[in-house]
């Protein structure tokens, strides 16, 4: 199959990659007049917006497992990030959150250039449509991953005129007009991208990604902080759009869908968009791995035995989240690991204690390339699942009081498809005690709120659904009451720091300092 690769090109054709949006001196040594000449150029311009992706601070590395964005169902235990975002030790000058903020603006000022080009070249019509719509979508989802963590931030639409202050220095965006905007450049790329049975892989925006991404917007903006209600219907006629297609499935086996990360294989029909990354950084493709379960993997640090898989292992679970499955529920044990790996031999141990359970679903022993890397894998991340789309939909009908009757039984029905395959049945056969049964709207989002976490824990949706809903506080602070406050193992020690340092204004990042001292109309964020 075919991989369509993320790979660089822009870090060397578009502009140093650690240079901040508003740095006053002009980085691009390409001239657009020179270049955005045919179609093929366009393309490679749009391989580096998707490039910023899979950069270092987004998610080619820190946020597997290093910036706290698992939340009540999993805490950081890699001492190494100690006093960072990680451990909920935040400050303004945090160097992952800095380059977070850097990598994204970079991402979008690659998008702004390609869509202020892409009129140049002499092309088919219906592929010039295909690469804007895609540019659109991807400018709008940094724009999307920007407000979600650092509240109003600068809406970029444009190239700076030059690198004159006045041109450099923006302001931030009231963050519902950024949501406005987001949805309004999604909602153009989703008549502009081609459907899901025309692409060749989930590496590329399709009209089913960028539906399920705007179903995902709006349900954002439904919930806290901006709390526009009426936003759930959206919501639900976008995850409508995904499912009517008629193109998607869930996978039988829940835990296919991951090992398909790990060995590079697509199931558009179940994984509708992910982050491509490829190869082990050696030889021709020194560009384009990520840290996919090296980070986020099964702790395993032993350099020796490269073939048991390094993993640095930054993600435990909590036994909050290992309750939340029953026993026959094949998901738990995926997504939470049975065992640990003796690191003197690589062999299998059972995890009897639930603190110590790692995140199992990017497992390195089912990775292909040889040899395998310390320091980098080939797995690709999921961005959109089709499960989730179902969930989506479920939950907007829960919380929509203007839904229709007959949608709430269609809303069970699909929160029934995703725990059927969990539990390892046919999705479409109704299964007493697996199935809940129709009861109200409120019964319905509750169930939701843990199943989301059953079946999306780890992919990096569980503080920002937390917030969304309004109970990040609570949540935390009821992790917080339960980690043993005597014990000295070293992980007890990091959940007490993980849970310990959080507080209220935890819900965004602070702006970072650079951004603050080089531009003047950027205001810090409250608590900061």
């Amino acid at each position: 199959m075919k991989k369509f690769k993320t790979i660089l090109l822009s870090g060397l054709l578009f502009g140093a990659g650690s240079c901040s949006l508003l740095d006053t001196t002009p980085q691009d040594f390409i001239d657009p007049d020179a270049y955005y000449k045919t179609a093929e150029q366009l393309q490679s311009a749009l391989t580096g917006v998707y490039a910023s992706m899979a950069q270092t601070n987004v998610y080619g590395d820190s946020m597997q497992g290093r910036m706290g964005l698992s939340a009540d169902i999993g805490y950081e235990a890699y001492s190494v990030d100690e006093g960072t975002v990680g451990y909920y030790d935040v400050n303004p000058a945090d160097s992952k959150i800095r380059s977070y903020w850097r990598d994204l603006y970079e991402g979008i000022g690659r998008a702004n250039k390609l869509l202020e080009h892409i009129d140049g070249p002499a092309m088919d019509e219906a592929e010039r449509d295909d690469i804007r719509g895609q540019a659109l979508f991807l400018r709008a989802y940094y724009h999307f991953m920007l407000t979600c963590r650092f509240g109003d931030v600068p809406l970029v639409l444009h190239t700076p005129a030059s690198g004159k202050l006045s041109d450099v220095r923006i302001a931030q965006t009231p963050r519902r007009e950024v949501y406005l905007k987001i949805i309004e450049d999604m909602d153009a790329a989703a008549e502009l991208v081609l459907p899901a049975s025309e692409v060749a892989c989930a590496g590329r925006v399709s009209q089913s990604a960028a539906w399920g991404i705007l179903a995902r917007v709006c349900l954002y903006m439904a919930g806290d902080p901006i709390n526009e209600p009426g936003m759930y219907a959206r919501a639900k006629e976008y995850a409508a759009k995904v499912i009517e297609t008629g193109f998607h499935s869930l996978n039988p086996s829940y835990q296919q869908v991951f090992v398909n990360y790990i060995q590079d294989k697509y199931d558009i029909r179940e994984s509708i968009f992910e982050v491509e990354f490829y190869g082990n950084n050696v030889g021709t493709y020194s560009t384009t791995a990520g840290r996919v379960g090296r980070n986020n993997g099964i702790k395993f640090t032993n350099t020796d035995m490269p073939e048991v898989g390094y993993s640095i292992g930054s993600i435990r679970a909590t036994p909050y989240y290992y309750l939340l499955f029953e026993d026959d529920d094949e998901r738990r044990d995926w997504a939470i690991a049975d065992y640990t790996l003796n690191n003197n031999t690589g062999e299998k141990e059972a995890a009897a204690n639930q603190w110590i359970r790692f995140c199992g679903k990017f497992r390195r022993e089912y990775e292909l390339i040889a040899p395998k890397s310390t320091s980098y894998t080939a797995t690709n991340f999921p961005v959109l699942r089709y499960s989730d789309v179902l969930l989506m939909y479920a939950e907007s009908v829960a919380a929509d009081p203007s839904a229709a009757v007959g949608e709430l039984a269609v809303a069970y029905e699909y929160l029934n498809q995703v725990r059927r395959r969990g539990y390892g049945r046919s999705v479409h056969t109704p299964v007493e005690g697996v199935d809940i049964e129709v009861a109200d709207r409120n019964t319905l989002l509750e169930v939701i709120k843990e199943e989301r976490a059953r079946e999306l824990g780890h992919e990096l949706l569980r503080k920002d659904d937390l917030i969304r809903w309004g109970e990040f506080m609570d949540r935390m602070e009821m992790i917080r009451s339960t980690v043993p406050s005597n014990y000295t193992s070293n992980y007890y020690v990091a959940a007490r720091a993980y849970y310990g340092n959080f507080s209220a204004r935890d819900v965004l990042w602070p702006i970072p300092t650079y951004e603050l001292s080089v531009n003047p109309y950027l205001v810090q964020n409250k608590g900061w």
